[in-house]
């Protein structure tokens, strides 16, 4: 294995976190997200949403971190680097996801909404990382 390059790894744990920004946001998916987990506003607002952003943002650190391990290898190329991440973002973690929700009865616009989030946050975490090595 290869050496880590900390700064990519924060900045694909920071592009990820941005693209669950967007991506939840009101013009996109976020009412179709609500409806699909089942949450009213109310309890929304209820949540200690900085302990949850910032929980969230650890947990994406460390994703990222073990994302950087598995792409430190010397002969990684950038475009390897995104096929393999694409993959982890989808047969692991959107797949894990998927299974997840099944035992959960959740609507299968859950599982698209939320596994999409995770495959297309991983495939830009790896072309960060595989371009910033």
């Amino acid at each position: 294995m290869g050496s880590i390059n900390w700064l990519a790894v924060v900045a694909a744990t920071v592009a990820m976190f941005a693209i669950g920004g967007i991506w939840f946001s009101r013009p996109l998916f976020f009412r179709q997200w609500q409806a699909a987990a089942g949450l009213s506003d109310e309890q929304l607002k209820a949540r200690n949403m900085p302990q949850v952003f910032g929980i969230t943002f650890v947990l994406t650190l460390v994703m990222a971190a073990m994302l950087a391990y598995f792409l430190s290898a010397p002969e990684m190329t950038v475009g390897l680097a995104v096929a393999y991440a694409t993959a982890a973002g989808l047969g692991f973690a959107a797949l894990g996801l998927g299974i997840i929700a099944l035992f959960e009865a959740r609507p299968l616009s859950y599982h698209l909404i939320n596994g999409g989030y995770l495959t297309v946050g991983f495939a830009v975490m790896g072309l960060i990382l595989g371009l910033w090595r």
